[in-house]
């Protein structure tokens, strides 16, 4: 199982970018971004790759292995 919750947030965080921000920007819904900083629900490739281009980041900087 692949985490990414509290680096999700601190990277969100770093760019000064609400939930809300994050979701416009990547086109992913605001609570799956909730969800996904919270670890209530794993990121299908393709959130990754949205969330990783919206964050200006490569999609296996998001990851952390458990």
């Amino acid at each position: 199982m692949l985490l990414m919750g509290t680096h999700l947030r601190e990277l969100r965080q770093a760019r000064f970018l609400s939930l809300r921000d994050l979701a416009d920007s990547a086109g992913v819904g605001y609570v799956t971004i909730y969800r996904l900083e919270h670890d209530k629900q794993r990121a299908t490739f393709r959130t990754l790759r949205k969330l990783a281009e919206a964050l200006g980041v490569e999609p296996g900087e998001l990851v952390v292995p458990e």
